[in-house]
């Protein structure tokens, strides 16, 4: 089985795309399958034509000129260079890979060449655009944006989502709940070993000696509320005065969120690493005794999945994350994590009071976090599910 992979971005970008997108080669190498890779021009200007990142080889589709990509020259400059490449290397399939943007090379080209086509959608691009600012919910942009995404789920040969939420919203649009399957985000269990002992040098670094901390490590988009959690922080202050908030990471609400710790007075009490090498990552996890997951209730955060959750659990780690149709479906509320009321600033302060009321059950939510990563959330399982699909489609 030849599948030739078509994404917006890869390695060595790290985000949460290119992170599950790795993820998704390597369990399917693992299964014997040859898997090919192309990314889109927004993977931007790269030293060749083709790379090799961490064992695995990408093509590259390089930005049409003059810079700035408008979406009809990137569909334009992947469908040109995923001709190439696929006529070159006849693979048995073409998977998408969200945007919107990357599928209509992939169905042109797979008219051309009689390849199916699969698109997996991890998000709704039109969503996305809403949290960005970029657009509103209901705008002209939002609707012909949704209806180009509804157009290719039914133009394609089979549709992948990542959760129920994403696979509900397209059944709903008409698309066949049969050519629809779930592949679920997942962890590479073996790579997350349960937490270990904070570094002490880091910790005084810091200023966190004695203090109890409440954490976020990731990218700083509106959407996953670090703005609620400062607004509750006032009030925990109150309960826990040796409390801290580390904020690792940054991203378009970074200037914003510290605004906030000042107008609010506790810009002390709050910590801001700016980003870490990725490397470092898990020495300022070790820094951490509760992570915080605050979404706010959005279409995006109410369809998908985030991949955190599952990391955290992974590592055995505890946490307190907001009730978005996202989290509902990942965490198991008092066993494996907290939830609490989205949007609600006086119920995430009272899940974290209470969390530290009663960390005699930590071990046990921990426990009860690791177990279900390896019994239902880690990769191998999780890939398993293109088999059925793929053999239908090709016959192999």
């Amino acid at each position: 089985m030849r599948i030739l992979h078509i994404f917006d971005h890869s390695l060595p970008l790290h985000s949460g795309y290119t992170f599950r997108s790795a993820a998704i080669l390597r369990a399917q190498r693992a299964l014997g399958w040859e898997t090919l890779h192309l990314t889109s021009p927004k993977q931007g200007e790269t030293a060749a034509a083709r790379e090799t990142v961490d064992g695995l080889d990408f093509y590259r589709t390089p930005p049409p000129a003059p810079a700035g990509i408008a979406p009809w020259r990137q569909i334009k400059a992947t469908s040109a260079r995923l001709f190439e490449v696929a006529r070159e290397c006849r693979p048995d399939i073409l998977h998408a890979h969200s945007p919107v943007l990357n599928v209509f090379p992939a169905l042109w080209v797979g008219r051309r060449l009689g390849i199916p086509v699969v698109y997996e959608i991890r998000a709704f691009w039109e969503d996305a655009a809403v949290d960005h600012g970029t657009t509103r919910e209901g705008s002209l942009r939002y609707r012909l944006t949704r209806g180009l995404e509804t157009l290719a789920a039914h133009r394609v040969a089979h549709v992948l989502t990542i959760c129920e939420g994403l696979r509900a919203d397209l059944a709903a649009r008409g698309i066949d709940a049969g050519r629809i399957t779930v592949i679920p985000n997942a962890v590479d269990v073996e790579s997350f070993q349960p937490s270990g002992e904070a570094d002490p040098a880091l910790r005084r670094s810091l200023g966190l000696e004695g203090a109890r901390v409440v954490g976020f490590i990731g990218s700083f988009y509106a959407y996953e509320g670090l703005d609620l959690l400062l607004d509750a922080w006032p009030g925990l202050l109150a309960a826990f005065p040796d409390l801290r908030l580390l904020l690792v990471g940054g991203g378009p609400q970074d200037a914003r969120l510290k605004a906030q710790a000042a107008r609010l007075g506790v810009a002390d009490k709050v910590i801001f690493t700016g980003r870490v090498p990725h490397n470092e990552v898990n020495r300022y996890y070790d820094l951490i005794d509760l992570l915080a997951y605050p979404r706010h209730a959005m279409r995006l955060t109410e369809l998908v999945t985030p991949l955190k959750p599952l990391e955290a659990m992974a590592q055995e780690r505890v946490f307190v994350a907001s009730d978005v149709g996202g989290h509902k479906e990942l965490i198991r509320d008092g066993e494996t994590g907290r939830l609490f009321k989205a949007g609600d600033a006086g119920a995430l302060a009272g899940a974290i009071v209470d969390m530290f009321g009663q960390r005699e059950r930590w071990p046990d939510m921990k426990r009860a976090a690791r177990r279900f990563v390896e019994d239902e959330r880690n990769w191998a399982s999780s890939v398993a599910n293109y088999r059925a699909v793929y053999a239908a489609l090709t016959g192999k």
